[in-house]
């Protein structure tokens, strides 16, 4: 199989449990929520979404074998330095990655950590797994290590997802016109709701990819 990369890059991850900590971002194209086209964004199941997952034109876009991707992937992390941590998101990762693709990170000793939508079941061998639910998509995935939840969601409030199997609960303020005003709500349903905590998109704030 060949899998089709939008991106691949080594950053800082900038939001949610693992924030801060360094990662290679292996971002695949295509999503099962929006084509990632403008002019179908108001068809969209997700009609929220701030990522260009659409095409294979980024930093080290192509398409790749199981084996070339986990090499390029490997050779983004610096020198020998930890343990080699792959985030792997999308658009929807999943509507890709396989038995195969995920023998290959491990043979390149890489720690695997997906993003999901949470509408498709992993494979076995992800090291971790992160779902941030959509409204209006089924969520079939319901336990994992974090659950990110983009809020606020008409039809996909946080106490639908309080009673999952997630070692960790973050409400993240929506990126929208009224940013201000969704930080502030966050804000204010992670104090009367202690379960959840506040994820921020740092990235953006520092302006790193």
């Amino acid at each position: 199989m060949m899998y089709k990369v939008k991106e691949i890059y080594y950053t800082l991850q900038g939001e949610g449990a693992h924030t801060g900590r360094g990662a290679v971002f292996c971002r695949f194209t295509g999503c099962n929520l929006w084509t990632g086209l403008e002019k179908d964004r108001p068809q969209a199941i997700c009609q929220f979404c701030d990522t260009d997952f659409w095409g294979m034109d980024g930093e080290n876009g192509g398409k790749y074998s199981a084996a070339d991707l986990a090499k390029k992937v490997r050779n983004l992390w610096p020198a020998d330095l930890g343990k080699p941590y792959v985030v792997c998101t999308g658009g929807e990762p999943l509507l890709q990655m396989d038995a195969e693709l995920i023998a290959a990170f491990k043979k390149e000793g890489l720690e695997i950590a997906i993003e999901t939508n949470g509408t498709i079941i992993p494979p076995d061998g992800i090291d971790w797994v992160c779902v941030s639910p959509k409204a209006n998509a089924e969520l079939i995935l319901t336990k994992g290590d974090e659950i990110k939840l983009i809020f606020p969601q008409l039809g996909a409030e946080p106490d639908l997802y309080e009673n999952m199997d997630f070692d960790h609960f973050f409400l993240q303020p929506m990126d929208s016109e009224f940013s201000e005003r969704n930080i502030k709500m966050t804000l204010d349903y992670c104090l009367k709701n202690p379960q959840w905590r506040l994820s921020l998109q740092t990235h953006k704030m520092l302006n790193i990819p």
